[in-house]
């Protein structure tokens, strides 16, 4: 079983970077908060995991739908119908709206498609957008095209995710230096 033993890496490698992540957060004082689609909690729930999650994980709207988007982060039903429920825009739009919601200082989005199947639009599966951002600071998204099963694209999508999120403290601590 191949594709388990993957997994069980992935996951693994998941973990530890979420860990990181917290500890990172802690060191800079700041709260995160996600706004996750396809991952569906995965990555609120891999930080959670770590000690000191609580501390520093603001929280998370998992907003698998278009509504859930429309509701819960107030984006725009004709600006998801324009650009589709995977796009940059998407992204870009949900990192935002998790900012407006919340208290945090930092945000991160994910939205994409894990398969197996697509939505019946023109976006393959395993294209994954996901954005960035920091309180009255730019947001920036980047798209990824993973590959592998369901769980896999998601465990990739949430480390990737990770990264995004460690990168944006990085550019933060340099910033007000």
């Amino acid at each position: 079983m191949p594709e388990d033993k993957e997994s069980d890496q992935l996951n693994k490698q998941a973990e530890e970077k979420a860990a990181c992540l917290i500890n990172e957060l802690k060191a800079v004082s700041k709260k995160l908060v996600l706004a996750e689609s396809c991952t569906g909690g995965l990555i609120s729930s891999l930080l959670a995991q770590a000690p000191g999650a609580s501390s520093v994980l603001w929280g998370s709207f998992v907003c698998y739908t278009k509504e859930a988007k429309i509701s819960m982060l107030g984006l725009k039903e004709s600006e998801l119908s324009d650009n589709g429920l995977v796009s940059e825009k998407t992204a870009y739009s949900m990192a935002e709206g998790a900012l407006q919601k919340s208290g945090a200082d930092i945000s991160a989005a994910v939205t994409g498609l894990a398969g197996p199947d697509g939505d019946g639009s023109n976006v393959p599966v395993g294209t994954v957008w996901i954005a960035a951002a920091v309180r009255k600071g730019e947001i920036k998204a980047k798209m990824y095209n993973f590959t592998g099963s369901r769980n896999e694209i998601r465990l990739k999508a949430a480390c990737a995710v990770i990264e995004e999120i460690l990168t944006k403290i990085s550019i933060k601590r340099v910033d007000t230096n």
